[in-house]
């Protein structure tokens, strides 16, 4: 499996219309979340969010909205922020742009949020425009750090070291809540959080 743990330039640079990170100016960072509401992940991160006095936000997917709307509530009560992560996680190199772009308008019925994940990072610059039209608040988040919590090929060591050696301030940093992810994130996330807590990094939510 392929993938990045830190978003080089000039895949910033091709997607500039993308929010990669923030300015390094404030010293915080911003957890995000994605794939949940989840019955088991979502809940642990909640209470840790809480332990820490952190704030993060949560790229929901609309099904999982649907089958969970108590933690969904929950994650909105505790004064986290959400975004939209599709209603079906879908592929945007693998859809079509009306069926893609349809399916982003059905998951906004139960995630009110300017903000969308696309799932996997994948999405044209021609979605991009066409999302933009159909919603012309929206705020394409991307990620400055992969924490790979989804990779069952590594260890949730693996994941703590790929955050804390590459995360700075400013960094928008991508777990999972999924069960897939499970078994890394309950090691690394506690982790992660106490490390930035010695460093003395706020944990923000992305704001609206």
């Amino acid at each position: 499996m392929f993938y990045l743990t830190k978003t080089p330039a000039l895949l910033k640079a091709l997607y500039k219309s993308c929010t990669w990170n923030f300015s390094p100016a404030r010293p915080s960072v911003y957890l995000t979340f994605d794939d949940g509401p989840h019955p088991t992940a979502t809940p642990f991160i909640l209470d840790l969010l809480r332990k820490y006095e952190a704030k993060a936000t949560f790229f929901c997917i609309g099904k999982n909205v649907i089958d969970h709307p108590d933690i969904y509530q929950r994650i909105l009560e505790e004064g986290h922020h959400t975004g939209n992560h599709s209603h079906n996680h879908l592929n945007g190199w693998k859809t079509g742009t009306d069926k893609y772009i349809e399916n982003i308008l059905e998951a906004r019925k139960y995630i009110n949020s300017p903000l969308f994940r696309p799932p996997y990072g994948r999405i044209t610059p021609f979605q991009i425009r066409h999302l933009k039209k159909a919603i012309p608040n929206v705020q394409v988040i991307m990620w400055d750090v992969l924490s790979a919590d989804f990779d069952t090929e590594i260890s949730g060591e693996d994941c703590v070291q790929n955050v804390v050696f590459k995360a700075k301030p400013g960094s928008i940093i991508v777990f999972h809540d999924s069960t897939k992810a499970w078994d890394r994130l309950e090691y690394a996330l506690p982790r992660v959080m106490e490390y930035f807590k010695k460093q003395q990094l706020n944990m923000e939510a992305i704001p609206y």
